[in-house]
C-alpha cells in the first residue's frame, strides 16, 4: 500500500479571525413558542445533581458545571461532566432556554491529579454520541499516555428533563423519537433542531474549555468524520482556543451556499466504484440481491412490512450501502447479511418469503482482521440506527448548507443519474442492483417507522435558506494553528477530491494521504493513526 505525505502552503490572505459570534437570526414567533415551552419545565426540573459534591481540579462544581466521581475500566480512570449551556447563544444567557451537554474525562490510571494537556474528541454524525471506553485500547489508550481526553457528545444535546424521563444511548441522551414528539409542530421542531449544527457545537466546546481547562488554556481537538467538519468550523471562528487540530476523514467542503449538490455528484462516482468492488468480491450476491428486489417489487404495496411498522422496499434495501460499502468490514457484513435472507421452505407448498432473521434477528459474526468475532446486530432495521438517532436523518443535508437550502439534494442528484440507481429496472434487465451511500431521501420519512412523525420537520429543514455560516475562508487562509489530517483516498463518505480542495485553503495543514485505511481508520487502527498524525506535528515524521 502506497502512502503519501503532502504539505500544502496556500497563498496567505488578510486574516479575519472573529471570536465565536452571534450567527442566529433575531427572535421569531417560533422562538417565542420555544421559550414558553422551556419555561413550563424550568421551575420543576433541576440541573443534574453533583455526583459526589467534590470540586474539579480546574473548577468547582456549579450550576453550569457538575462533576461526577472517578470510576475505572482496565488501565483508565474516568469521570463525567455535565454543562448547562444556552440553547441559542444569540439570546440573553440569563433568561434563554438551557440544554445540557455531557462530556467524559478519561486519563490513564494514576494520572487523575497530574497536570496534562487536554484533548477534545469530536465524534462523527451528526447525532451520534462519543465512544464509551471499556479498556485502554485503540486511539484512546494511546492518547491517554500524554493527554486528558475529553469525549464530548457534541450533537447529542438534550432537554434538562430528558435525563430523568427517557432512556437512550449513554448518559447524554440524544434527541430521540419520543423526546422530539413533545414539539407541537414540524415548524417548532425544525426551529429547535437548527441549533444543533457545527456552529453551536463549537460554541459549546468553547464554553466547556473555559470551564474545564485550567486558566481557560488551549486544547487539542481530534475530529473524526463530521467531528472534523466541526473542527474546521472551530478553526474558522475560535482558533484562540486551539493548541493543535487532528482530522481523520473529516475535511469538509467549505464553499458558500449549499455544497450538498457538489458532494452528491462527486460521491456517486465513488459509490458506483464501491459497488463494483463489492460484487467482484461476492459475485454470487448479484443474483441474490436481484432476487430480493424482484420479490419486494412484486409484493403487495411494493414491499414487505418491517417488525417496527415500517416497510422494506427495493429503494430501502439499497440504503444498506450506507454501512456496507464504506467501512473496513462492511463488505463482509453486507454479504453475511444476505446469506440468510430467505426462510427455508419446510412445508410442502409454502411460499417463499424473506426471513424474520434478515428483517430483525441478529447476525453477530463479521470478519475483523483474520478473526471471526462478535460485532453487531446485522439485521436491516438495526443497520442504520434511525430509531435511536433520528437527528442524523433530519440534519444530515443541513451540514452542507450556508445561506441556502438543500432542497433534498441527494434525491434530486440521484434522479439526475437516470436509471443507473433504479433497483427495479436493474433487476428486471439482469444488471447488478447498486446500493446507495451516505444519503437521506424524503421517502425515508414514510418508509422508516421511526422517522414518520418528523416528515413535516424534515421538509421545513430541506427548504430552509437562512442557515448561518459554518466556515470563514479568510481565517482558514491565514490559519496559525498546527493541523494534521488523515485523508483516505478511497473514502466513500468524505470525497477525496473535495477534501483536497478544502485542504488547499487551510494554511499550514499537513496531509497524510493513504489508501491503507478507509473512513473507519480511527476505529480500525486508532493507535497507528493517532501516532502518525501527532508525529507529523511534533517532528517525529518527515516534512516531505
Amino acid at each position: 500500500m502506497k502512502m503519501i505525505v503532502i504539505q500544502i502552503k496556500p497563498t496567505l490572505q488578510l486574516r479575519h479571525s472573529p471570536l465565536i459570534t452571534t450567527l442566529s437570526p433575531s427572535l421569531t414567533p417560533p422562538k417565542t413558542k420555544l421559550l414558553r415551552f422551556f419555561a413550563a419545565f424550568r421551575s420543576s426540573v433541576a440541573a443534574p445533581a453533583a455526583m459526589d459534591g467534590t470540586k474539579s481540579t480546574a473548577v468547582a462544581s456549579c450550576p453550569e458545571h457538575v462533576v461526577g466521581k472517578w470510576f475505572s475500566v482496565p488501565e483508565l480512570r474516568l469521570r463525567d461532566h455535565y454543562f448547562t449551556v444556552p440553547l441559542d447563544y444569540s439570546l440573553d444567557h440569563r433568561t434563554c432556554p438551557k440544554i445540557s451537554v455531557f462530556a467524559r474525562e478519561v486519563v490513564s490510571v494514576g494520572k487523575e491529579e497530574q497536570s496534562q494537556p487536554y484533548l477534545l474528541y469530536l465524534q462523527g454524525g451528526p447525532g451520534f454520541e462519543c465512544p464509551r471506553p471499556t479498556e485502554a485500547s485503540g486511539w484512546i489508550g494511546k492518547a491517554c499516555q500524554d493527554y486528558r481526553v475529553i469525549l464530548m457528545d457534541q450533537a447529542c444535546l438534550f432537554f434538562l428533563f430528558v435525563l430523568y424521563s427517557f432512556r437512550g444511548t449513554g448518559l447524554s441522551t440524544p434527541l430521540t423519537t419520543s423526546s422530539m414528539l413533545q414539539m407541537k409542530s414540524g415548524e417548532d421542531l425544525a426551529d429547535y433542531l437548527k441549533h444543533f449544527r457545527a456552529d453551536n457545537i463549537v460554541k459549546d466546546a468553547e464554553f466547556i474549555r473555559t470551564h474545564l481547562v485550567p486558566d481557560a488554556g488551549t486544547w487539542t481537538v481530534l475530529g473524526q468524520s463530521y467531528g472534523g467538519f466541526c473542527a474546521v468550523t472551530y478553526l474558522s471562528f475560535a482558533p484562540q482556543g486551539l493548541e493543535q487540530v487532528l482530522l481523520t476523514g473529516g475535511i469538509p467542503p467549505i464553499g458558500s451556499g449549499c455544497n450538498a449538490d457538489t458532494v452528491y455528484r462527486t460521491c456517486f462516482e465513488r459509490i458506483i466504484h464501491q459497488n463494483e468492488k463489492y460484487y467482484k468480491r461476492f459475485p454470487q450476491d448479484i443474483e441474490k440481491v436481484r432476487e430480493v428486489v424482484n420479490y419486494l417489487a412484486e409484493s403487495e404495496g411494493g414491499g414487505v412490512p418491517l417488525p417496527s411498522g415500517g416497510i422494506l422496499t427495493p429503494r430501502g434495501l439499497q440504503t444498506l450501502g450506507l454501512s456496507g460499502l464504506g467501512s473496513s468490514t462492511g463488505f463482509e457484513r453486507l454479504h453475511y447479511m444476505f446469506e440468510r435472507v430467505w426462510d427455508p421452505v419446510i412445508a410442502p407448498g409454502a411460499t417463499k418469503q424473506i426471513s424474520y432473521y434478515f428483517l430483525n434477528a441478529g447476525l453477530y459474526l463479521a470478519l475483523q482482521s483474520t478473526d471471526l468475532i462478535p460485532l453487531i446486530n446485522m439485521q436491516f432495521e438495526k443497520w442504520s440506527d434511525y430509531d435511536t438517532n433520528p437527528i442524523y436523518a433530519l440534519l444530515h443535508e443541513s451540514i452542507y448548507c450556508q445561506g441556502a437550502s438543500s432542497r433534498w439534494s441527494a434525491h434530486r442528484i440521484r434522479a439526475a443519474e437516470g436509471v443507473q440507481f433504479d433497483a427495479i429496472k436493474a433487476a428486471k434487465e439482469g444488471r447488478p442492483v447498486l446500493f446507495t451511500g451516505e444519503m437521506i431521501f424524503p421517502w425515508m420519512f414514510e418508509e422508516i417507522f421511526a422517522l414518520r412523525h418528523f416528515r413535516d420537520a424534515a421538509n421545513v429543514l430541506a427548504e430552509k435558506t437562512d442557515w448561518p455560516p459554518l466556515y470563514d475562508i479568510a481565517s482558514l487562509n491565514t490559519n496559525k494553528v498546527p493541523v494534521a489530517a488523515a485523508v483516505y483516498y478511497e473514502d466513500m463518505y468524505v470525497n477525496f477530491k473535495l477534501a483536497m480542495e478544502t485542504a488547499s485553503q487551510i494554511a499550514g495543514i499537513r496531509l497524510w494521504i493513504t489508501n491503507e485505511y478507509m473512513h473507519s481508520g480511527l476505529r480500525d487502527a486508532g493507535g497507528q493513526v493517532f501516532d502518525h498524525l501527532t508525529g507529523m506535528l511534533n517532528g517525529k515524521k518527515p516534512l516531505f
